[in-house]
């Protein structure tokens, strides 16, 4: 079955391409401009810059921050199925999932971004959480480094170490017409459009763009339904633009394979590639509706004012699923079950202006003020059986099994009352100070950020706390080009985290910790060679921990202790990419990142100084593409994908090794008439290598198995 599409694709390829063999023969000759120009538009690349935030769109030479975009092509080119694959062309980001259901999340720096804190267009919350289908998207921007001066403390309290920012589609300056149709292996089929105008006076834009795909995936069993539609509207008046942005996606996972959790001394083997270890009774169902209303205005050629205002409206459920494994040499363990409902609704507001003055010396003076609001209404249902402990099974011989009885059920699951209401503010102001034409630039900001966390009992959804607090939380950052092409950079900046409430059982209940600060110090440098971009950096980001400490020392008989920020992990790392045209038809996007993340501080003896759980020592990337000069229209890819050993515990006593996967690809240019269609296959995990591929977990000791062999072949029509 895997191959089949493959053939079918190939004697696709041979009809479609009749016309044009007609054309020939009717001494009408298609024309090579077509297939040229098709293969360069379609050609992979990275931008190196883009959304920094309040201080806009920069090109990565005038930042002194890393930011790179990986653009549309990429994802029509790869297939990708989820941000995640997207993602997966960065050696400085890893990919994870959470604890039995399907939600993705990133690793950039040694530290976890939730799906819930994807940006969209620059607003926080409007993305759908969990899964995040990317062919909705234009540019699939990476920050490395903390922001929470750039973009706001994440509602969810992630992104200490990087941030993803995704962006809408537009019209382009050239009508699109496009129909795709896809397969991914092992019987996984796709459709979708993608339709683009502008007006005569290139005013007016639409973008309208829908996939639809289902089908069961490479690991046995998992099947997996996505719908997305989505509508752009832009107006480019001169000095006043604005865009609107509508979009649907709903997706269905089943039969998800889960993380593993380690509770045995040593780790067990690695089932086969294409193994699954869930229950068929395991499914996750998320629908979401959100949009973007966004407004610039050009005061003067020196001020322009902006505002965006966003909102969400998601629902999920799911029946998810865990694995566990108490003796790795019988592999005997224990499943359970967990019923979650889930509705959210999100809305966020971004409004300020930026204002240039100067000559000689220039001033780029940006303030505004964001605001969101996020209201989770969910319950829950543990089904484990007997009692906490789960059903007993085998993870080398899975047996299937009825849904386990519940042991405890909180809220309402048919209608979930609300479980928090989270409110955030900021207002913010900064300046960046040009020298000499520009060649220095100076960045210093600060933004006032408060949090605002009401919650309620899962039981009967009173009202059990409330949590305000706020911080300020500045930026400095200096860029210096020496010559053409060269930037030097550092900057000192910082995240923010909601504090907690120190318990009933610590002597200081009950006190509240205020936001913490993740402080991240970097420098590096950027060099542009041509069409190549390079870039180098150097960082450390410390990030205080809350823990529970002796609160009297000099009496070990009484147990008091004192809750507050008293732990630390420390990450210090490099990071070197490679972007960029090598040869003419010859694309590189490269890199290593190594990380050394410590444990300082914990109060225990067997985990101070170890390195932090899930964090891989060193990863790296190289995917090349090249325009063979052989066969007209033809380009052949490929990717090497290698990541280091980590900590399966904070111990460090579980380890799971390095591993190494290899990717191949073609695609073939052709004119069908004055019709460009392009074929593509790819081939992921080529050895079909069967690893673990991360053991990161902030909340138990798991690990998540990689992706067995896939193959995905597409057939695209450009009209």
């Amino acid at each position: 079955m895997k191959f089949k599409f493959a053939l079918m694709l190939g004697c696709t390829g041979m009809l479609v391409a009749a016309p044009a063999m007609a054309q020939t023969a009717s001494g009408e000759p298609a024309s090579d401009d077509i297939i040229v120009l098709a293969q360069r538009v379609n050609a992979t690349h990275v931008d190196d810059g883009g959304s920094a935030g309040v201080l806009g769109n920069k090109a990565a030479e005038n930042l002194p921050f890393n930011v790179r975009s990986f653009d549309e092509t990429l994802i029509l080119n790869q297939q990708p199925r989820s941000l995640g694959e997207v993602l997966d062309n960065d050696p400085t980001v890893r990919t994870t999932y959470g604890y039995g259901n399907a939600a993705e999340s990133f690793v950039i720096r040694g530290f976890e971004l939730y799906g819930d804190d994807v940006g969209l267009n620059g607003l926080y919350g409007i993305t759908p959480r969990q899964l995040i289908a990317p062919e909705l998207f234009q540019s699939v921007q990476v920050l490395n480094g903390a922001s929470a001066f750039l973009n706001g403390a994440a509602p969810g309290g992630s992104g200490l170490g990087g941030s993803v920012n995704l962006m809408l589609k537009r019209a382009g300056d050239q009508p699109l017409n496009r129909v795709t149709f896809g397969y991914t292996s092992d019987s996984h089929w796709s459709g979708s459009f993608d339709v683009a105008r502008r007006s005569s006076d290139g005013r007016f834009g639409v973008r309208v763009n829908g996939n639809y795909q289902d089908g069961q995936l490479g690991i046995d069993g998992e099947d997996r339904r996505t719908r997305v539609l989505g509508v752009g509207l832009d107006y480019d008046g001169g000095p006043l633009r604005v865009s609107l942005d509508l979009a649907y996606q709903q997706v269905r996972v089943d039969n998800l394979r889960p993380k593993v959790t380690i509770n045995s001394a040593t780790m067990p083997r690695v089932p086969k590639a294409d193994a699954n270890y869930a229950q068929d009774y395991t499914y996750t169902k998320l629908r979401d509706l959100f949009g973007i209303l966004n407004v610039e205005y050009d005061v003067s050629d020196e001020f322009m004012l902006y505002a965006k205002v966003g909102a969400r409206d998601g629902s999920e459920e799911g029946i998810y699923g865990g694995q566990s494994v108490s003796n790795a040499m019988t592999g005997a363990g224990f499943l359970t079950a967990l019923y979650v409902p889930r509705t959210d609704n999100n809305e966020a507001v971004d409004f300020g202006g930026r204002v240039k003055l100067g000559s000689a010396v220039t001033h780029e003076f940006n303030f505004g003020s964001s605001m969101s609001w996020q209201v989770n209404r969910n319950a829950y249902d543990f089904r484990y059986g007997s009692d906490f402990t789960g059903v007993a099974n085998n993870f080398y011989d899975v047996q299937q099994i009825a849904l386990p009885n519940s042991v405890l059920v909180g809220g309402d699951l048919d209608d979930p009352f609300p479980i928090s209401r989270t409110s955030l503010w900021s207002i913010y102001a900064s300046d960046t100070v040009g020298l000499w034409d520009d060649r220095i630039q100076i960045t210093g900001g600060l933004r006032l950020q408060n949090i605002k966390v009401k919650s309620y009992l899962a039981f009967d959804g009173s009202l059990d706390t409330t949590y305000e607090d706020d911080a300020i939380t500045p930026i400095i950052g200096i860029v210096v080009k020496p010559f053409e092409g060269l930037s030097l950079y550092a900057n000192r900046i910082e995240a923010l985290q909601q504090g907690s409430s120190a318990p009933v059982t610590a002597v200081n209940y009950p006190d509240v910790i205020p936001p913490y600060k993740t402080k991240q110090y970097e420098f590096g440098g950027k060099l542009k060679v041509g069409p190549v971009f390079l870039s180098l950096a150097l960082y450390q980001i410390d990030k205080p921990n809350i823990l529970s400490i002796d609160a009297t020392p000099d009496n070990p008989d009484d147990t008091l202790v004192y809750y507050g920020l008293f732990g630390k992990q420390r990450n210090r790392g490099v990071e070197f990419t490679v972007n960029g045209e090598l040869a003419p038809g010859l694309r590189l996007i490269s890199g290593v990142a190594v990380n050394d993340a410590k444990q300082r501080r914990t109060n225990d003896p067997l985990t101070e100084g170890k390195d932090a759980k899930g964090v891989a020592d060193w990863t790296a990337n190289a995917n090349l593409e090249w325009d063979t000069p052989m066969v007209e229209g033809l380009t052949l890819t490929g990717r090497v994908t290698h990541t280091g050993k980590q900590w399966v515990n904070a111990q460090n006593t579980l380890s799971i090794p390095d591993w190494t996967i290899f990717n191949l690809g073609a695609r073939y240019v052709l004119a069908a008439g004055d019709v460009p269609v392009t074929l593509r296959l790819n081939v992921d995990n080529v050895a079909n290598k069967r690893y673990w591929a991360s053991a990161f977990d902030t909340f138990a000791n798991s690990v998540l198995q990689g992706q067995p062999r896939t193959i995905k072949a597409s057939i695209s029509a450009d009209f």
